[in-house]
């Protein structure tokens, strides 16, 4: 089974509903903090068809702002356990170091399967207003064009947070993180109103801040792709954001079975810039 990473660093309607190619001035990349956070991973449903009766673990995610650029790190375990009780473990180690422009990443993911590597993607990408290129040397070295209107993850976020601020519900845009070897993936994302500060005991440092809901959809793009919708999703992930970028619950759609995500520790970051 292949996991997809959950979109946390992530961050979507195309660039004309939100006005601004990448670039050094983009607006809400200010907003953003360096943290760390730890989430508790379980079981929210299975089909009735589904052989899975129980999902468990945990998922590390680290962003640190590196001044010129956000270098990420997640790690994620998941152990899913059949009506016959046997235990199936996947891990994936993934890294990413993208430059505060919206331009260019460099990417690394790593998932096993019972202690065997599954899969590995690597290289980097340089994304203009026409679309970009992605040069590959995991699982095997080759390029891929990207799409008009491609996002990098961080900007994917500051761009879907400004969406939400600004009242928008519907945003559709092409999206490249690295996860896939096969370039971008189209995108579409339906947000919720944006939500006043809320009294937060557990997690003080969010408790002045502005969030928003959202669900994620990925669609695996074809020749004629024009963006997102055009049939079921690859995969989905719901989530609520804080305007500084951190995301305190997750819901991860597998297909035949969903996991929720809590996050259970936060540690924000000093700014060192």
């Amino acid at each position: 089974m292949s996991l997809r990473r959950p979109l946390l660093a992530a961050a979507f309607l195309t660039a004309a509903l939100l006005p601004g190619a990448p670039g050094a001035a983009e607006p809400g990349v200010e907003a953003m903090v360096g943290h760390r956070a730890a989430y508790r991973l379980t079981l929210d449903r299975a089909r009735d068809n589904s052989d899975i009766a129980r999902a468990e673990g945990v998922m590390l995610y680290e962003v640190v702002d590196a001044c010129d650029g956000w270098a990420t790190r997640q790690r994620f375990q998941l152990t899913l356990t059949d009506r016959d009780g046997t235990d199936v473990e996947t891990t994936s180690d993934y890294s990413t170091y993208e430059t505060k422009d919206g331009r260019s990443i460099r990417f690394s993911l790593t998932q096993t399967s019972q202690g065997a590597v599954s899969q590995r993607v690597a290289g980097d990408a340089e994304v203009t207003p026409e679309g970009g290129t992605v040069r590959y040397t995991e699982p095997s070295t080759k390029q891929e064009a990207l799409p008009g209107g491609t996002l990098l993850p961080m900007l994917h976020t500051i761009r879907t947070l400004a969406a939400a601020r600004a009242n928008q519900r519907l945003l559709v845009v092409p999206l490249f993180d690295g996860t896939s070897a096969d370039g971008a993936q189209d995108t579409t994302t339906v947000l919720q109103a944006w939500q006043p500060p809320q009294a937060n005991e557990r997690f003080p440092a969010l408790a002045s801040l502005g969030s928003a809901r959202m669900r994620v959809a990925f669609f695996d793009r074809t020749p004629s792709a024009t963006g997102g919708g055009a049939s079921a999703p690859d995969y989905e992930v719901g989530l609520r954001y804080y305007e500084n970028g951190v995301a305190d619950e997750l819901k991860m759609e597998f297909g035949e079975f969903s996991v929720d995500g809590r996050m259970q520790e936060l540690a924000v970051l000093p700014n060192p810039c």
